[in-house]
């Protein structure tokens, strides 16, 4: 996923002949003539300084909701059904224009996308266990994050919807660094776990909330190689209230075992530091900060 500020989608509910996408200023303000809705879609990296790292990529899927007026969000019978909007490299297109109308609405867009959807309040989801495979080119890392964004009282406007995306998962980076008494350099590949942590949830697609499986028993998951001796991987919020094995790194044949508790924080990203020690038994861990809208 690279990072773009913000993209535009154009999105009607009437087909007209003729039509173009909204990829210009000019093309914007035609759509706006013509009465169809545009949005300006902002990826949660945005909300930082760091913009050349992760955001969409051509290819990549948002499902949209659109309820009227007071009308709750339901898994059908709204304004718009989880729309099909496919980044083709400047704009996002639907299946099918959408169109303002009288009255107010509300709309809902989460990444990635899928169908069918058979509940908005208990809608099921979970992280990759391996987060260094891809699959169709689609990495496991990626597919494990989950994004949702809401705007709310919307009427017909000359200017696009602004909707900002929110991280609804927890990520937990780790970086490995050498200790004095550590002999040679670190190898380039260390395998590192992340160990005793549920990988199914259900997300409130109204309120942007996920919750974990309460029933699922614990996973262990392998973090993303991000280079440079730094790992990275999308988890479940939750709690682990007593102290368990971790964190688990590998390398050389030789496993280094970190127990902690833990409070995985939804949408937010998490620092540990391990310093390598010679002796496995005496790896120094230190906690870092807390990072929202992570790139």
């Amino acid at each position: 996923m690279r990072n773009y500020h913000y993209i535009l989608v154009c999105a009607c509910m009437i087909l007209l002949p003729g039509v173009s996408g909204c990829s210009s200023e000019h093309n914007i303000q035609q759509t706006v003539q013509d009465g169809r809705m545009c949005f300006r879609l902002v990826h949660p990296s945005a909300a930082t300084s760091r913009v050349n790292e992760s955001g969409f990529e051509v290819s990549d899927s948002i499902g949209l909701f659109i309820t009227e007026g007071e009308k709750p969000l339901q898994p059908s019978s709204n304004y718009v059904n989880n729309e099909l909007l496919i980044y083709n490299g400047s704009t996002w297109e639907p299946k099918t224009p959408v169109y303002w109308n009288e009255g107010t609405y509300t709309a809902y867009a989460y990444y990635p996308y899928t169908t069918p959807i058979h509940s908005v309040d208990n809608y099921p989801l979970s992280v990759m266990s391996d987060q260094r495979m891809e699959e169709n080119g689609v990495g496991n890392y990626e597919l494990s994050d989950f994004l949702w964004a809401k705007s709310a009282n919307l009427s017909a406007t000359s200017s696009p919807v602004s909707m900002t995306f929110r991280h609804c998962m927890s990520r937990l980076d780790i970086r490995l660094v050498k200790g004095e008494d550590y002999e040679g350099d670190l190898p380039e590949d260390a395998v590192v776990y992340i160990h005793n942590t549920v990988t199914s949830a259900t997300a409130d697609l109204n309120a942007g909330v996920v919750t974990k499986n309460p029933y699922a028993s614990s996973q262990t998951i392998t973090a993303h190689d991000l280079g440079n001796h730094r790992y990275s991987a999308i988890l479940v919020p939750q709690r682990l209230d007593n102290r368990v094995p971790l964190v688990e790194v590998v390398m050389k044949g030789v496993s280094y075992l970190v127990e902690s508790k833990f409070l995985f924080k939804q949408g937010v990203c998490h620092t540990l530091t391990l310093v390598i020690s010679k002796n496995p038994e005496q790896i120094k861990i230190e906690i870092g900060g807390e990072l929202e809208n992570w790139n």
